[in-house]
């Protein structure tokens, strides 16, 4: 169990949204995507109720998904910048990129509600994978903290709770689990 000693911000915003209806690492940017209850994003690879990871769906199809949609906040980006790194919204395979929210804190449970109707539950962290370093050589030990937690820096996942269209612009509130906070874990 987690304990934090600052309280969380509970507000931000959507800088961009993407999805690829094929199995690729980046994401193309959209003007919106549509979040549905139990799927994913409209359209998009990842999205349906069974596990579509492509490594994880050859080892257990019957896998109900918990990694529906990526969020990434785009604080990391300009962090990356700092260490020689050059990486944009949708470049990690996000499906939504925020500003003002550190995602990777928040608790398993917590609820984003983007706009004016989507909710998505958190499920766990994002772990980075070998492919990462193909995309830029070196990316991946920058996005693993050896001592810190949480200690995977790609952003998190979770599941649709409800339905709704979003955009780059709409606001995100966040709803904390009332039960006792447990930390993302890695997915």
């Amino acid at each position: 169990m987690v304990q934090f000693t600052d309280k969380p911000r509970l507000s931000g915003s959507v800088v961009a949204v993407g999805s690829n209806p094929q199995h690729g690492f980046s994401k193309p940017i959209q003007r919106t995507i549509r979040l549905v209850e139990n799927h994913g994003v409209e359209g998009d690879a990842h999205a349906g109720r069974f596990v579509r990871h492509r490594y994880l769906a050859a080892k257990t199809p019957e896998l109900l998904n918990n990694r529906q949609v990526h969020l990434m906040a785009s604080e990391l980006f300009a962090e990356l910048v700092s260490v020689g790194f050059i990486v944009s919204s949708g470049d990690l395979g996000e499906n939504v990129t925020t500003e003002g929210l550190d995602l990777t804190s928040f608790p398993l449970g917590t609820r984003l509600r983007i706009g004016d109707s989507a909710i998505v539950e958190l499920t766990g962290l994002r772990t980075p994978c070998s492919l990462i370093d193909r995309f830029q050589k070196g990316l991946k030990r920058a996005m693993i903290r050896k001592n810190a937690r949480p200690r995977f820096r790609c952003g998190v996942l979770g599941v649709v709770k409800a339905t709704g269209q979003i955009a780059a612009g709409d606001p995100v509130a966040v709803e904390l689990p009332l039960s006792a906070w447990q930390a993302l874990p890695a997915l």
